[in-house]
Order: C-alpha cells, then structure tokens, then sequence
C-alpha cells in the first residue's frame, strides 16, 4: 500500500511540474504578459497554437485575448490576435524582417510566381517577400527581371534572365536604390507584372513606408506596370507608415495569408480588388 500510494503521490508531482511549464501554471496576469511578449516578436498569435503551447482551452485564452483587445494591447482578429493598429516610422533592415514571418513569405512566393509567364517582363521592389519570389522565378528559362534591390540582382546573377538593376542612390539598411535615378529609369519600363513588397497596408488609404524615397520608387514601378500585385503577411494590414505609395484603387490583386481578418478581405474585395489567400 505504501509502494502505491508513493506512485500516485510522485503521478501527481509531476503532473504539477508539468503544468507549471504550460499555462496551467501560470497566474493569469503572467499568461497574458506571456501572450503579449509573442504579439510583440511576431506581429500576432493564433487561440489554437496558444492553447497547445500553454496546455489551456481555447476558450481560455479568447477570453485572455478579449481582456486584452480592451486594454488595447492587441487587435482581435478570427482566429487569434495581432499587434495593435498604429503608425509606425520604423525602418528596419533587411536582415531584421528576414526573422519574421518566413514561412507565410515562401507560400506568398509561390503563389506570386504562379501568376507569372515565360517571357514576361516583371518588376520587383526591395524587401525580404519580393526576394522570396526571385528565388522563386529561378525555376523559368526566360524572364526579363527590373529591380532596385541589389540583392535581388545577385540572387538572379546566374540565371539567363535579362536583368535590369536601375541606378539611384543606395539605401543601406534596405540594400535598395532610391531617387531621381532610380525614377528616371523605372519611366523607360513597360513591365507585365509588378510585386510590391509592403510595410503597411491600410484598407482604407493604401500601400504604405517609412521612407519617402522608397514610396516615389515603388510608385513609380506601379504606373510602369501593367497589374500591380501587393504581396504581404497578414500582420502587415491595419499598419500605417510615414510615406504612401498607392491608394488600394491602383492595386489589382494582393496575396496574403489566411490570417488576414475577415473583415479585410470584404473591404479589398469590394474595392474590386483580387485577394488570393495562402497557407
């Protein structure tokens, strides 16, 4: 009896100690502060990946997710929750935003080369989403590439693409090239097909950045492109910038993730705008 009653007594330690591990042992305040910490490294959480992180109910943590929506730390969204709406002038470098979201960047990659054709002339602005989609276009034989993104341009050095790197002024953080250079050439292009990488996109005002430089670049590509396609995460939505590119009227089709809100893609949709969702 004593062998027994020593095995439940050590069932119920560890169980115990494994519940401190997840949610179930954490006080309230501490699982939110935990939630909150993962809104602020990647841009949103989901209930169901929380609720099997944390060992809790889904129901659980919707209500930790709506307590906080109240004291506006995050944005409810289906599903989950994001980073609150709010305008940003941060400029982060290439090699910061490469960390974030990577997987959501390589199926919005495939999806945007699927929409491509041999022979086509597509242009591609800076960013970590865009480069995705070069690496994604190796896989055509004949392609004419337009970029201001140095290191898109060496992504492509060993193709048998035609690639066209415009001149400007060089952007370091971005590893992008900017100005009146960089404009005067990009009104020589006629381009099938751009993809605009996004710092934020606003429903109502459209594609936005921190740099004013880069927004008359990107505006540019867009009056020089026969079908504007944004290509962005869903945590890119609800977000402002300082500089805005295009109102949503000059975008043609967007591709993002699934965990876009519901309501987003209404609005997109009834702007006449194609929305294709990935993942």
């Amino acid at each position: 009896m004593v062998t027994k009653r020593a095995k439940r007594k050590g069932a119920r330690v560890v169980s115990a100690v494994s519940g401190s591990d997840g949610g179930q042992g954490m006080l309230i305040g501490e699982r939110r502060q935990h939630v909150l910490k993962l809104v602020e490294k990647n841009g949103r959480v989901l209930v169901s990946e929380l609720s099997s992180s944390l060992g809790i109910s889904p129901i659980t943590i919707r209500k930790d997710l709506d307590y906080l929506e109240l004291q506006g730390q995050v944005q409810r969204t289906h599903g989950g929750a994001l980073a609150p709406h709010k305008t940003t002038m941060l400029d982060p470098s290439l090699k910061d935003k490469e960390a974030h979201q990577t997987r959501e960047k390589q199926l919005i990659a495939a999806a945007a080369a699927a929409m491509v054709q041999e022979g086509q002339c597509v242009l591609l602005d800076s960013g970590t989403t865009t480069t995705a989609i070069a690496r994604e276009l190796r896989r055509f034989k004949r392609l004419t590439i337009v970029t201001n993104a140095l290191n898109i341009a060496a992504e492509l050095i060993d193709t048998d693409f035609d690639v066209i790197l415009v001149g400007g002024n060089l952007r370091k953080n971005a590893f992008s090239l900017v100005g009146p250079l960089a404009e005067d050439a990009l009104r020589q292009i006629h381009a099938d097909i751009l993809f605009l990488g996004v710092d934020g996109f606003d429903v109502k005002s459209g594609i936005m950045t921190p740099s004013l430089l880069e927004a008359r670049v990107n505006r540019v590509m867009a009056a020089a492109s026969r079908k504007v396609v944004a290509v962005c995460d869903s945590t890119k939505f609800d977000r402002q910038s300082l500089a805005l590119i295009i109102p949503p009227s000059a975008v043609q089709v967007v591709i993002t993730d699934k965990n876009i809100a519901g309501a987003h893609v209404e609005a997109l949709r009834s702007a006449g705008i194609e929305v294709v969702l990935v993942g």
